[in-house]
């Protein structure tokens, strides 16, 4: 089982080293840790948290927390946001802060942007501090003397930079964003671990076929040199404004399932569940998720306004 067990471990590094940003089933609701642009979208104070614990005993599982803040400043154009994320995966653990500053302009001809629904368009950039860490001599390893895991990294630190766009109208959204733009590279003895750049696209939006009934079905794409092209999509019907449950499927890795449901006008919580569609799932018992989000939902005149479902 050790063996079986390490082997999977290195199957996850080798990946990591493909794709190594947190992925999670419900994220749309973490939007800010990959594209700035989203900062101040919702035109509202959000803060959201984020809990996910991947592939179920299977040892060395990824397991990660995500915390985004965001919201609109005085002048209308302008949104900041921080989000702070830790990521664990075998023997790797990542952790990430970063502060995201947008701008917005109108594509129509109403007067105050965050009072209108109309067309906006969002520019954004995002810096980022990320602190290393990997205690490859802690794993399990039938050579002993492999190179490739004879040193350990301890808080090794890197910065980086990251941009992205954002359009948004009152029932549809779209965006590219590349969070990480530089590639900063680790190579001690004889191997070398670096930093991949990610690109991400989204699109989604909703429609509402009654009074009870929304429907909004997202998809997001993940691309970066060395791995193939990842697809997400997921397709949510919103019962009351207050009742979420939706599939998604992440092609040729997993399948899953997530509820949301909105307490009150500003706290709303969500539990995701996910069973690999390949391989893996002769080894582990799913993967979950567990979400809260807090909207400070205020107009202009000091009112509750409706919920937000992007």
């Amino acid at each position: 089982m050790k063996f079986l067990t390490t082997i999977l471990i290195c199957m996850v590094y080798v990946s990591v080293i493909a794709q190594q940003e947190a992925q999670f089933t419900q994220y749309n609701d973490v939007m800010l840790n990959v594209n700035p642009a989203y900062a101040g979208s919702r035109d509202m104070l959000n803060v959201t948290a984020l809990h996910r614990q991947q592939w179920v005993g299977l040892n060395g599982a990824p397991i990660t927390q995500s915390v985004t803040l965001h919201t609109p400043l005085k002048y209308e154009s302008l949104g900041i946001g921080l989000s702070v994320l830790n990521d664990r995966v075998g023997a790797l653990n990542q952790s990430m802060i970063s502060g995201d500053f947008s701008y917005s302009i109108r594509l129509d001809d109403s007067k105050n942007l965050r009072s209108s629904d109309g067309p906006r368009l969002s520019f954004g950039i995002k810096g980022s501090l990320n602190m290393l860490n990997a205690d490859f001599m802690a794993l399990y390893k039938p050579d002993p003397n492999d190179v490739a895991f004879s040193q350990n990294y301890s808080n090794t630190i890197s910065g980086n930079v990251g941009m992205g766009v954002y359009f948004k109208s009152k029932q549809f959204f779209a965006g590219f964003s590349v969070p990480t733009i530089i590639t900063p590279k680790y190579d001690p003895t004889n191997m070398r671990y670096a930093r991949q750049r990610h690109y991400y696209a989204t699109v989604g939006g909703y429609f509402i076929p009654n009074r009870m009934l929304k429907i909004r079905p997202t998809m997001m794409l993940k691309f970066t040199e060395g791995a193939p092209l990842a697809i997400d999509g997921s397709l949510a019907f919103i019962f009351y404004d207050k009742f979420w449950i939706a599939a998604n499927y992440r092609v040729q890795e997993s399948a899953g399932v997530y509820a949301q449901y909105q307490l009150n006008k500003n706290f709303k919580v969500g539990y995701g569940f996910d069973i690999s569609t390949n391989a893996l799932i002769k080894h582990n018992f799913g993967t979950h998720e567990i979400m809260v989000s807090y909207d400070l939902m205020k107009n202009n005149r000091g009112r509750i306004v409706s919920p937000r479902f992007f």
